[in-house]
């Protein structure tokens, strides 16, 4: 995770709508048990480069690859809550994507823009950050702040659809 003193520090950005593509694709490739078809790839980038503008509720930082695309990102979707105690503004945010080209690995690149997207989500107001982290991904968000909690257990359901191959309607 270090950089070496001829691996310049990451620099990341705020994400823009036109990042979409490639936070979709990163988010497929190196997050989902299963890569998304080119259809599914397309319906996300377009979903999420409406969610990224002024107003949405998708904030990321991203760090660009030399010469194209995107190294890294950081995707958060904030949603309200009933306040309470400990987030009394009710604002919450559920980090959905961290994710690093296997190229840019080791480098910081993900910590920088994962640092990034929370300082930016406090400014907003949000006090309740919330994941799901793998084996592998667990310290970086430890070093973050984010602690396990036993109180929860994750459960899906997902609904019975008569063709998985078909984007549902939103």
């Amino acid at each position: 995770m270090t950089n070496s003193p001829t691996t310049p520090a990451p620099t990341p950005r705020r994400a823009a709508p036109s990042d979409a593509g490639e936070i979709a694709r990163l988010r497929s490739q190196y997050i989902l048990s299963e890569p998304l078809d080119e259809r599914w790839l397309a319906r996300g980038r377009d979903q999420l480069a409406l969610r990224l503008q002024p107003g949405g509720d998708a904030y990321a930082y991203v760090v660009d690859a030399p010469g194209a695309g995107l190294a890294s990102c950081a995707l958060g979707f904030v949603h309200t809550l009933l306040p309470a105690p400990r987030y009394p503004q009710g604002l919450a945010v559920r980090i959905h994507a961290v994710a690093t080209e296997p190229a840019h690995r080791r480098r910081g690149y993900a910590h920088a823009a994962l640092s990034a997207l929370l300082a930016h989500l406090q400014e907003c107001g949000v006090t309740l950050y919330e994941l799901y982290a793998s084996e592998g991904s667990a310290p970086l968000y430890e070093r973050l702040g984010f602690r396990p909690d036993p109180a929860l257990m994750r459960m899906t359901k997902l609904p019975d659809l008569p063709d998985p191959g078909e984007p549902s309607a939103p």
